[in-house]
């Protein structure tokens, strides 16, 4: 597959400062072999977030930076405990610290490799280590007992059966563990629902990601839950995060 100039352009100013080189050349064979340009270039922005993905976490989505976004913008400008569950390269948990300066962040990730990922970007964007925690948890297996004010959840939701829809470069290169869940995608969205209100606030907000066709039934989740939900349209005009309040 052939690359694109704003592919070429895009590489060659952000990884190598405009100067063409072998290496250069070499990571254009990569692209054009199918791996990801962000994972060729190490890193990619993230709400004004410089986000290290040396560690191949699964790649931030724009379609998850247009609902953080939105989020941040509702949020007061106050003291927060905030928790970012699934956190992978940890991007939603260290874009809310960039922007939000009186909050602290707790991110939960059950991959032992991605850990160092996490505290690498919370590193090189100079994040106060008190405003920070890194856990490794099975969803709120190995966490602490504490009420959040926020969580913000971007869980496994592809459904298995589904893997025929992702595409090629996704399936060879991303980490399917945070890619797919077991019950038509919605296993880990169900333990959210069922064990978020013990580690929420009476005020707080959860906010899931999930996959457009699971609307309906994350629904119906809601109603035998103690959530009210509130489904939201990323910039594509497709249902893509829950706001769920107790």
């Amino acid at each position: 597959m052939a690359t694109s100039k704003k592919e070429e352009n895009w590489l060659l100013n952000e990884k190598y400062q405009g100067k063409e080189c072998p290496e250069f050349f070499e990571d254009i064979k990569r692209i054009e072999n199918g791996k990801p340009i962000d994972y060729v270039i190490g890193f990619t922005e993230f709400l004004g977030a410089k986000i290290d993905l040396s560690f191949h976490p699964l790649i931030p989505r724009q379609e998850t930076e247009y609902w953080v976004e939105k989020a941040i913008k509702e949020m007061p400008a106050e003291k927060l405990q905030v928790l970012d569950l699934f956190a992978g390269s940890g991007c939603i948990g260290v874009a809310l610290l960039k922007n939000l300066p009186d909050i602290a962040v707790d991110f939960g990730e059950k991959d032992l490799n991605l850990i160092p990922q996490i505290e690498k970007n919370l590193a090189i964007n100079n994040i106060a280590a008190e405003r920070a925690r890194v856990f490794t948890t099975d969803v709120f297996s190995y966490l602490p007992p504490k009420k959040y004010d926020y969580i913000f959840a971007n869980p496994p939701y592809i459904s298995k059966d589904k893997k025929e829809q992702v595409a090629d470069s996704v399936m060879k290169y991303e980490p399917h563990l945070a890619l797919f869940a077991d019950d038509d995608g919605l296993f880990f969205i169900k333990k959210l629902l069922n064990e978020s209100p013990n580690f929420l606030s009476p005020k707080g907000k959860l906010f899931i990601e999930f996959d457009a066709w699971q609307k309906e039934k994350i629904a119906e989740l809601i109603k035998e839950s103690k959530f009210q939900g509130e489904f939201r349209k990323d910039q594509f005009d497709t249902w893509r995060v829950i706001v769920c309040t107790l």
